[in-house]
């Protein structure tokens, strides 16, 4: 039988389900803890979220009794159901981590399968480490091979590669032979779907949370599945009609998925975010915060604000109104006129009612966008922008970001992602349990097990100021 053991996507399957700790280097194991954390705030945030809320209420209306963790619940689900719940939650405001040259958000899919399955068979906190090193890269080399033809035609590249990751997560958490691994990411690949009609303009709605959400359920099912002999095919990601060969097309490139290996980590290129914004805004946020400084503006203040950035973004960011919070996340002239008038930074100012605030359409109105060649040649790798902002009483500024704060080029510290953790984590926790989940995260190898960390993440009532209705 063909096991596709010499494919590049065999390969890499293979390299990855080798991992040993002793063998990543001291840096990749840092950044993979990091990774947990700032994860971790994001679903605690995130948890209380209508969409989450949802989610929730519906898993426990099919009344499945379970022993896995729901971040900010106390009744715990089977795997699954927990998995689906907690990647919701994750990525459920636009805070969550990326890489951008692939334009994949791991930590919302990996992290949730990974606890989900450790849960479930009593996994070591060195396997969920391991899990989520494998996890992270296999996102992100997928991500890369179907190169940017999907994104361009509508395709979510994150929730096309999620499904593969949560896999590859859960199976490396419960001890998969390698058959049994690449059996599972086989069937994994036929969960791969999400298009990106969220990012349209006319209202978002909640989906593009949920995408995360149902990538890590189907990771611990379809790994789950495997172990029972539910057998995947061999060459699901790049054979004939394969992953890549559907979703990719002509910007496909499956020798990117094991260029580089034990040498480029994955988890090295990820990039915290700052602001809870699409990640191609945070450039021109940035820069306009820079320039405003401590100054307070009116909507009459501001003449013009013409923004420079890629193609891509040009044409699919500007939405001059939204109307929900998906859309306001999403909007390059809300995110700018935010950044003149009010806290970027504040989840609570992409709510609704804050949304439709008279002072800040006036601003938006005046964004003029356009493509910037400079940011055009660096794109998807960077996501540069420009900026050139007049303002009444005063001479045009101007100014350019290439990479913005968070990325590897300008990154955060460990103090500042556990700042944002504590911030997070805060409208959950409390101080001293938020604290012990930092600890408990900083020494992730040496848990026998995760359930006490687990088990601090099952929250009370949510603190009602960075609450954001839809």
């Amino acid at each position: 039988m063909d096991t596709g053991n010499d494919t590049n996507a065999g390969r890499l399957i293979g390299f990855l389900h080798g991992l040993t700790l002793d063998a990543l280097p001291s840096e990749v194991v840092a950044k993979a803890k990091d990774c947990l954390l700032d994860g971790l705030g994001c679903g605690l945030f995130g948890s209380e979220q209508p969409w989450s809320r949802i989610v929730c209420e519906e898993m426990d209306a099919d009344g499945l009794a379970g022993a896995c963790t729901v971040i900010g619940r106390t009744r715990p689900l089977p795997a699954p159901a927990a998995a689906l719940c907690n990647g919701t939650a994750i990525h459920g405001f636009e805070l969550d981590d990326l890489i951008a040259e692939s334009i994949v958000h791991p930590a919302a899919t990996v992290i949730p399968a990974s606890l989900a399955a450790a849960e479930a068979c009593g996994a070591s906190g060195e396997r969920v480490l391991l899990s989520i090193v494998a996890g992270y890269e296999i996102m992100h080399r997928v991500g890369l091979g179907l190169g940017v033809g999907p994104a361009r035609r509508g395709f979510h590249t994150t929730s096309l590669a999620a499904p593969i990751a949560a896999t590859m997560a859960a199976g490396i958490v419960m001890g998969l032979s390698l058959a049994d691994l690449r059996s599972a990411i086989g069937l994994a690949c036929s969960a791969s779907s999400g298009i990106k009609t969220f990012a349209a303009g006319h209202g978002g709605g909640m989906v593009k949370r949920l995408h995360l959400g149902r990538a890590a359920e189907a990771g611990v099912r379809m790994s789950r599945l495997a172990a029972r002999q539910f057998a995947g095919p061999p060459h699901a990601i790049d054979g004939k009609m394969g992953l890549l060969e559907v979703f990719g097309g002509d910007t496909a490139r499956p020798e990117r998925l094991a260029h580089g290996l034990g040498r480029d980590w994955a988890v090295m290129d990820v990039w915290f975010k700052v602001y809870p914004i699409c990640g191609w805004i945070q450039s021109v946020v940035q820069i306009l915060s820079d320039l405003r400084r401590d100054r307070t503006f009116r909507a009459a203040d501001i003449e013009k604000v013409r923004v420079g950035v890629s193609a891509y973004a040009a044409r699919n960011n500007g939405e001059p109104a939204p109307v929900d919070t998906m859309g306001a996340q999403y909007s390059i002239p809300y995110c700018a006129a935010l950044s003149l008038l009010g806290d970027p930074r504040d989840p609570a100012e992409y709510a609704r009612e804050r949304v439709a605030d008279a002072s800040l359409r006036a601003v938006a109105g005046k964004v003029e966008i356009h493509v910037d060649p400079a940011a055009e040649a660096v794109y998807p790798a960077k996501f540069a922008a420009s900026v050139e902002l007049s303002v009444a009483g005063t001479a045009p500024v101007s100014a350019r970001v290439d990479e913005c704060r968070g990325t590897p080029a300008d990154p955060c510290s460990s103090a500042d992602l556990r700042a944002k953790f504590m911030l997070l984590a805060g409208r959950r926790l409390p101080a001293p349990e938020a604290q012990a989940v930092v600890d408990d995260v900083a020494r992730l190898e040496r848990l026998p097990g995760i359930e006490p960390l687990a088990g601090r993440l099952r929250a009370g009532p949510v603190a009602p100021r960075l609450q954001a209705a839809s």
